[in-house]
């Protein structure tokens, strides 16, 4: 057996909501600024390989809504381009609360971009479209909350236009802050030994029938047994489906600083895209309370490699008796030689490398055409 289990569920943990099918969804309104500005964008972030919804042709009330609304749902990053026309839709406004609607269950990042128009005039018109919509309506919360909810991501770090030469300098910038906030880089993998392949299935199948939040693997073994390249063939597979993640290798960080602290490490090391100043050290206590929310509302992974002492399991053990910091669908993985510190984690799973190591996959016939030529193999003979 390679795993010792707390629990077991035939749920698919990695399936669990969010479903991302997409890096980014476009939200904007006008015939003008989708010629001008988000055609452009639209090519831009394809070309970068970035998977990106964008409605085709001007949008009705109906299935197609319903299925945006779904799309939205289902994207990591929220373009919203706020623009003179953009509050004459009544559906652009529908995305709009959905568009919040997912920033505040699952941490869906949203990048304002004002295109041709002030941040002053974008919050009046939203006020007064929010007057319009809700003012006839039995309301659970008042019409200042309303208009307050659709300002929001008025207020959110944002790109304008003449901050900028030209559209294209503008679509240069959105485009690189998509990319630092996805953050697409695999993991280095200088070798990989025969047959750890099936392994790395074995930890993602085990992660996927977790029933629980958060789920906590352990991967225990003796050094040079492959703990760390499973840890990262794991990483670079399922990176994709998490809004966030980190891999620290926890040995090296201690080195480097004595007083190091994984409640500090992690939670900016994760949220690093996000924050405009990185050096925790001078973040205010507010500060660190939206940082705590942001991590509660998000699906992280997180890796720690790694760990052999009781120095760094005693920083270790903090972090994770508090699952509930991090969002529903968190999966945190942590390399270890001595499987006591693994148990005295409670990790819901241990994988156990010495099993890796006799299980094998049977190896290929040699084969001498491939490697030297029939000619070569004749004159060895």
């Amino acid at each position: 057996m390679e795993f010792a289990s707390s629990s077991s569920s035939s749920s698919s943990f990695l399936n669990s909501e969010p479903q991302f099918r997409y890096d980014v969804f476009i939200n904007f309104w006008g015939e003008d600024i989708g010629r001008k500005l988000v055609s452009h964008l639209h090519s831009a972030l394809l070309q970068a390989q970035v998977k990106t919804f964008i409605k085709e042709g001007n949008l009705q009330e109906g299935m197609e809504l319903e299925e945006h609304m779904r799309e939205i749902a289902a994207s990591k990053i929220a373009i919203i381009v706020f623009s003179k026309s953009y509050t004459e839709s009544t559906c652009c406004l529908l995305q709009l609360e959905k568009i919040i609607g997912c920033n505040e269950i699952f941490g869906q990042i949203v990048v304002p971009v004002f295109y041709e128009i002030d941040l002053l005039d974008v919050r009046k018109a939203l006020e007064e479209a929010a007057h319009k919509r809700y003012s006839g309506e039995r309301l659970k919360f008042p019409l200042s909350r309303r208009s307050y909810e659709l300002n929001r991501p008025v207020g959110m770090s944002g790109l304008d236009v003449r901050d900028f030469r030209h559209d294209a300098e503008l679509v240069e910038r959105i485009v690189s802050r998509v990319q630092t906030l996805l953050d697409y880089k695999d993991l280095s993998i200088t070798q990989f030994p025969v047959g750890l392949e099936w392994h790395v299935e074995k930890v993602i199948g085990c992660i996927e029938n977790h029933s629980t939040r958060v789920c906590m693997i352990g991967i225990w073994g003796m050094g040079g047994s492959g703990k760390t390249t499973i840890a990262k063939a794991i990483y670079n597979r399922i990176y994709r489906s998490f809004i966030g993640k980190s891999f620290i290798n926890l040995r090296q960080v201690c080195d480097q600083e004595y007083d190091c602290d994984l409640q500090e490490n992690v939670p900016f090391d994760l949220l690093k895209s996000y924050l405009l100043n990185p050096n925790y050290k001078k973040i205010s206590v507010a500060m660190r309370t939206i940082i705590q929310d942001e991590l509660y509302r998000r699906k992280w992974l997180i890796v720690l490699d790694q760990v052999d002492k009781v120095r760094e399991f005693g920083l270790l053990e903090n972090l994770c008796e508090r699952r509930e910091w991090f969002g529903q669908g968190t999966v945190i993985i942590i390399t270890a030689r001595d499987i006591r510190l693994l148990n005295r984690l409670k990790v819901d799973y241990v994988y156990k490398m010495d099993d890796v190591m006799k299980k094998k996959e049977p190896r290929k016939p040699f084969n001498w055409h491939a490697l030297w030529g029939s000619k070569t193999k004749k004159r060895l003979e």
